[in-house]
């Protein structure tokens, strides 16, 4: 399949782990440029070593914390300077925060807030005249299933994913005049460092592989899904192969999501 990405340019945050280092090495190994964005040096460093040595590419890494205004203004001011322009952005940094209601202080939603929202909202913001000044873009906001079907004790995760959500559709259409996609991803169990240390801590017994494919998860297709399941459907949407989609949402669930 023609993916029409070799010589773009990508801004991703929360590179440095996870799903935003498989996206990183996926849109490295199609030819793009690519800056990733992450706020702790030390695995933001291994990881632009990773993917330079495995696909070949020049890659940049910016220390940034997302949740800070004056930060994410330095990290695109960076990321231009590096790269000459933009095409893609990926808005991928977030933590998973879940507690019920009556347990959450105004901080915690504040800085829940700030981190998946307005960063999505800030970064956005400062590349689109890059994106414009290119003749279009693309945007993938990563999300969570849970901001569709939000359950007890998911806040305030739930309630920024969602957020995450309505933003994706509203851009989609006020942006789309520009030539530039915005679409959503919506994650379900995918390994992470948060999801194993929950195995090691709650089920040290088990390997890896056991508690991947535990039917206690109630995954349809029997296990936790990899990084680079995620990383290949964002490298999709922001792709020509996806050129006619935006304002929609994908899940990345292994199909445990009741809702489409």
């Amino acid at each position: 399949m023609y993916l029409g990405l070799a010589g773009k340019r990508a801004v991703v945050t929360g590179g440095s782990k996870g799903i935003g280092l498989a996206t990183a090495l996926q849109l490295a190994a199609e030819g793009v440029d690519v800056v990733i964005v992450a706020r702790r040096p030390e695995p933001l460093e291994e990881a632009v070593r990773l993917i330079k040595e495995q696909t070949g590419r020049e890659v940049y890494g910016v220390a940034a914390d997302v949740s800070d205004a004056g930060d994410v203004e330095r990290a695109i001011a960076e990321a231009v300077s590096r790269l000459g322009g933009i095409d893609i952005l990926v808005n991928n940094a977030g933590t998973s925060a879940a507690r019920p209601f009556p347990e959450v202080a105004d901080d915690t939603w504040a800085g829940d807030l700030e981190l998946k929202v307005f960063g999505a909202i800030r970064f956005t913001r400062g590349l689109l005249p890059y994106m414009k000044q290119a003749g279009g873009g693309a945007i993938v906001n990563v999300t969570a299933i849970g901001g569709k079907t939000p359950g007890a004790g998911s806040m305030p995760s739930s309630v920024s994913r969602a957020a995450g959500l309505a933003l994706t559709k509203a851009m989609s259409k006020d942006l789309a005049a520009d030539g530039i996609r915005v679409n959503a991803v919506s994650i379900g169990m995918i390994r992470s460092e948060q999801v194993e240390r929950v195995w090691q801590e709650r089920y040290p017994e088990q390997t890896w592989e056991d508690y991947a494919t535990d039917e206690r998860h109630g995954i349809p297709l029997g296990r936790i899904g990899e990084p680079d399941e995620a990383a290949r459907v964002i490298t999709f949407l922001v792709s020509e192969a996806a050129s006619y989609v935006s304002g929609t949402s994908i899940n990345i669930d292994g199909g445990k999501s009741a809702v489409l």
